[in-house]
């Protein structure tokens, strides 16, 4: 359960849900509007109605969460000049898995002068689950994004810890065809041992990676860093014609993460702001 395959969809032992779905947006007459959609299995695309750029678009699980097995894909092609906002319905939850690993497969593509804001949900993982994830982003020159991922290790409200259990994360992010953020983090099979190293994370059990792509950067870098505080950090550095800044934040449970996560996504999405999903 400890390896890993990557670079294809592994079979599956005991599959019990397998989605893909696709996302396609493109400019015209001024704004962004929907070239393509497709949906398959358990994988679902809900677009909310806007009157402005970004166009938003809401992703579902529909088969309620995530085990051994599973296999869900995302793929999402922004146009040159357009702008989208991605989000989950709800949190992503992955459950014990009794063989194999649940697998979510992202890969978001941007074209010339346009952005993305990938902004799900946190991922809740249950205890003696396995999983992987990978996120792909392909970033033309001018190009914009905004990306997150935040993880909770158990559910302390419900009396929940993740004590056991495989957990593997890895992001690849290219613009004009060069690699500009490249990162694994793996934790397992013994999840609460090592979290509570204090090299670790010193035994909070949610955890956030925010990454910005933008010129904007560097000139964020203070308001971020007050946000995040002293349970966290944020860097800022110049790549190619853009800047890139990246922060990391840990906490004791899901909601005080949420409380920083917020603010920080309201600032660093600009107009766009915080999902509306999130608040409800």
């Amino acid at each position: 359960m400890d390896t890993i395959e990557y670079t294809k969809f592994s079979p599956p032992l005991a599959q019990r849900a397998a989605g893909l779905a696709q996302l396609g947006c493109a400019s015209a007459d001024g704004r962004t509007r929907l070239r393509r959609l497709y949906q398959d299995g358990s994988a679902k695309i809900r677009l909310p109605a806007v009157s402005a750029d970004p166009l938003e678009a809401v992703l579902i699980n529909t088969a309620g969460g995530l085990t051994g097995g599973d296999r869900i894909g995302w793929d999402v092609d922004v146009g040159a000049d357009a702008s989208a906002s991605i989000t989950t319905q709800a949190c992503e939850k992955v459950y014990r898995a009794a063989s194999d690993h649940a697998e979510v497969r992202v890969k978001l593509t941007v074209g010339e002068n346009g952005r993305i804001a990938w902004l799900p949900q946190e991922t809740i993982v249950f205890d003696r689950a396995a999983f992987a994830r990978t996120l792909d982003v392909e970033l033309a020159a001018g190009a914009e994004a905004l990306l997150l991922e935040a993880t909770v290790f158990g559910r302390l409200a419900m009396g929940e810890r993740a004590a056991q259990g495989i957990f593997r994360d890895r992001w690849r992010v290219r613009q004009d065809g060069f690699l500009i953020h490249g990162e694994d983090f793996r934790v397992g099979p013994d999840i609460a041992a090592t979290l509570a190293r204090p090299a670790a994370a010193g035994g909070a059990i949610a955890l956030a990676t925010l990454l910005l792509v933008s010129p904007r950067a560097e000139a964020l870098l203070d308001p971020v860093r007050e946000i995040v505080a002293d349970q966290g950090g944020a860097s800022v550095w110049s790549v190619k014609a853009s800047g890139k800044l990246l922060a990391r934040l840990y906490a004791g449970d899901g909601y005080q993460l949420r409380q920083r996560l917020v603010p920080l996504v309201g600032l660093l999405n600009g107009r766009a702001g915080l999902p509306k999903l999130w608040s409800l």
